[in-house]
């Protein structure tokens, strides 16, 4: 039995991994590392419970005891899906960011060396590369200009990552992936926001002219693309994940519209977030032809299975925008 420790297991990625992975894999044993914050839901992975090859501990990515404790099993691999990464977060508050993105890496890389570990994948973002102003792509070689606080920390983080390489020999990897959409995502992002907002006939807020654009892909296909990395990518290397799917804001919106029969006079234009990046845009050719992967779920096909999970979990929602949610974790796991 392989064991391997996800920290952010209880989040949007982290969850979706997890389960990919055990329903995919029987030799695989996981132990699943969180705070619980905010965004850290552990309902999303409440099937497990029961499950001989699933544990979960709380606690924080940045306090050294508590990630020796995780590592105390024999834990071969680290996956840090772990991050503060909601941008209009940050720029309100970037406290919360240095501590889970930079300091929380230079913990879990210090755990790498000292527990001597098989691999350590450091799961980023295209962010860190900041924006493209023109209809060219980011490689992995491209120089970091992050524009956010989120983004700096990130970029941080990455080089972190890339000195214990260097300097330690930790056989770390790290990965950039554009947006991420699909089930269990916080309804303060993007799509799982206009979704449940569409679902109630409210109208959904779109930042200044919506001509941003982003590059989409299916969680499904992310998870699948950082399970090769960890299985066959190559230490001190950075692997770019793309959907190949650039859209703009208003387009998307648009998309969801007529996907979910609503009409676009539930379109509402907002005041555009301070230091708005204008294009994401990153080159997957690497990971494709190092390791074979390539985005399956196209748009509209995954698209129409977000929508239709919402629908069948408005319960969920529900409990997340009430803030019900809060209470689960305070009965489950104490104070938070």
């Amino acid at each position: 039995m392989r064991r391997i420790l996800v920290t952010g297991g209880c989040g949007f990625i982290g969850s979706n991994f997890i389960r990919h992975l055990l329903a995919t894999d029987q030799h695989i044993a996981i132990t699943n590392l969180d705070s619980l914050s905010y965004a850290g839901n552990p309902e999303n992975l409440a099937d497990l419970t029961g499950d001989s090859r699933y544990r979960f501990l709380k606690g924080d990515i940045a306090d050294p005891s508590i990630v020796r404790k995780a590592m105390a099993e024999g834990i071969e691999a680290i996956l840090n899906f772990a991050a503060e990464s909601h941008v209009d977060r940050s720029i309100l508050d970037s406290a919360p960011f240095l501590r889970t993105n930079v300091l929380g890496t230079h913990v879990l890389l210090e755990a790498a060396r000292e527990f001597r570990i098989q691999k350590y994948i450091q799961i980023s973002t295209d962010e860190v590369y900041g924006s493209r102003g023109d209809a060219g792509y980011f490689s992995e070689d491209s120089p970091l200009q992050p524009s956010s606080p989120y983004s700096a920390c990130k970029a941080a983080g990455d080089l972190l990552v890339r000195s214990y390489v260097h300097t330690y020999g930790v056989p770390a990897v790290i990965t950039r992936c554009s947006n991420n959409y699909g089930p269990y995502q916080f309804p303060e992002k993007l799509l799982p926001l206009f979704i449940t907002n569409l679902l109630r006939d409210e109208p959904v807020p779109v930042y200044g002219d919506g001509q941003n654009i982003r590059d989409w892909i299916h969680v499904r296909d992310h998870c699948e693309a950082i399970e090769q990395v960890w299985r066959f990518g190559h230490t001190g290397q950075v692997y770019n994940i793309s959907g190949r799917c650039e859209l703009t804001n208003l387009q998307l919106t648009h998309r969801l519209l007529e996907a979910m029969e609503k009409p676009l006079s539930l379109i509402r234009y907002v005041k555009d977030r301070p230091g708005h990046d204008r294009r994401y845009a990153i080159d997957c050719r690497k990971i494709e032809g190092e390791l074979g992967w390539a985005p399956k779920v196209s748009f509209a096909e995954g698209l129409r299975e977000t929508v239709n999970w919402y629908k069948a979990n408005e319960p969920w929602v529900d409990r997340i925008r009430s803030g019900e949610y809060l209470k689960y974790y305070e009965k489950q796991y104490g104070d938070r």
